[in-house]
């Protein structure tokens, strides 16, 4: 790789590096992101970037240059937990970097986003931004806990409303073009309880619900794949009762679902078919979207429904032939075309606003919310020229 985008991002090498260790170093769970926040403020003033903001959320924008044309790389900065320690090798927070790698929590899920997002900003700010482009690097909140929030309150809230937003979740850098939606339902059935001596005086709730489960993972086993995306899926997550005491029959049962949604599959598909289920009208059960009001950082809630749309790029669509393009000019080579398999903001950014969003970010999606999660130092550094790249291209179209 000679290219002058890849040499300019090798020049702040040291820097992204030692940026990226100080973020893997500050625990930042969903709602405790205000440290981190902290930090990234921190290196953007150093950089120069002509204005930063911290929203009323708490999610930090970033901005370099004032043309009409904007153009939005999103990073959020919340990390889940680190699960059982004793499946580390490592300290989770340490950053340790071996034979070319970096360890931690948020490596690749997706402080690496993070971090070379920003320091595209350094590149932006040595060479100058293209005089008709606005961009921003944006480091956002409450993603691990709900997805696509931050943006919904930065575009209804901030007003900001990119041409193009560019995701850096993990994609092994490869420019990737959308994937399933996905949504939180409830079923719950009720009973009436009583001693646990005499069940046939009640009517218990569990009992109900096995049907219910039954008829859900068949459910799952018959939705049909759709291209380009494949197959939507549902599976429970959850199970719970009540009852007055544990020697009582329970007098309700809730299950918890995950819907992963493919093309076609809305949240009113979804829930017709479950309501459609025998089982579930046998026992004259109710189907719940659940709804997500959490506070921030800050304190500021947002409620939304948990209801995060299916989205896809086309790839004869502009960003993508533009992406294509900054790729070429920064490896020298054809880039790979693929999909997510998890979620991203662009539930919110495409999937709600329609705004056209692909994604291209350091790291494997294998890692994220796994044990020993990782990253590679040179993946870091492609990601950062490529972003460099990408604006030029954005700005020719």
């Amino acid at each position: 790789m000679s290219s002058t985008y890849y040499e300019q991002a090798m020049g702040v090498k040291a820097d992204l590096v030692n940026f990226m260790q100080d973020i893997i170093r500050i625990p930042s769970l969903s709602s405790d992101e205000g440290a981190v926040v902290d930090r990234i403020r921190e290196e953007m003033l150093k950089i120069g970037y002509d204005e930063i903001t911290v929203d009323p959320m708490g999610n930090i924008l970033g901005r370099i240059g004032s043309g009409p044309r904007i153009i939005a790389f999103d990073g959020h900065c919340d990390i889940v937990d680190v699960g059982d320690p004793d499946l580390w090798e490592r300290d989770p927070y340490s950053a340790e970097i071996e034979d070319g790698i970096l360890y931690g929590r948020g490596a690749s899920d997706m402080k690496g986003g993070v971090a070379s997002s920003v320091y595209a900003g350094a590149l932006l700010k040595k060479r100058g931004v293209p005089d008709n482009v606005t961009f921003y690097a944006t480091a956002t909140i409450q993603e691990e806990d709900c997805d696509g929030l931050c943006w919904q309150y930065i575009i209804n809230e901030g007003g900001l409303r990119p041409e193009l937003v560019v995701i850096t979740e993990p994609t092994s850098l490869r420019i990737y073009r959308g994937h399933r939606g996905r949504m939180e339902m409830e079923v719950h059935t009720s009973g009436i309880s009583c001693h646990g001596s005499a069940p046939e005086r009640g009517d218990n709730a569990v009992y109900k619900m096995a049907g219910i489960i039954a008829d859900i993972e068949k459910l799952n086993e018959r939705l049909a794949p759709r291209d380009p995306l494949g197959k939507g899926t549902v599976t429970i997550s959850e199970i719970r009762s009540t009852s007055p005491s544990l020697c009582a029959v329970a007098d309700g049962c809730t299950i918890h679902l995950d819907r992963r949604l493919t093309i076609g599959e809305t949240e009113d598909t979804s829930v017709a078919e479950i309501e459609a289920l025998p089982s579930v009208k046998a026992a004259n059960a109710t189907v719940t979207v659940l709804e997500y009001e959490v506070p921030s950082y800050t304190g500021l809630r947002y409620p939304t429904r948990k209801y995060y749309p299916t989205w896809e790029t086309k790839e004869d669509e502009p960003p993508v032939i533009a992406a294509m393009a900054a790729f070429r000019k920064t490896f020298n080579k054809a880039p790979e075309i693929g999909y997510w398999t998890f979620s991203t903001n662009g539930v919110a950014t495409a999937g709600m606003h329609h705004i056209p969003t692909i994604g291209f970010g350091p790291g494997h999606e294998r890692f994220a919310h796994a044990p020993n999660e990782q990253t590679e130092i040179e993946h870091l550094v492609s990601a950062t020229a490529f972003y460099s790249a990408l604006v030029d291209e954005f700005a020719r179209e």
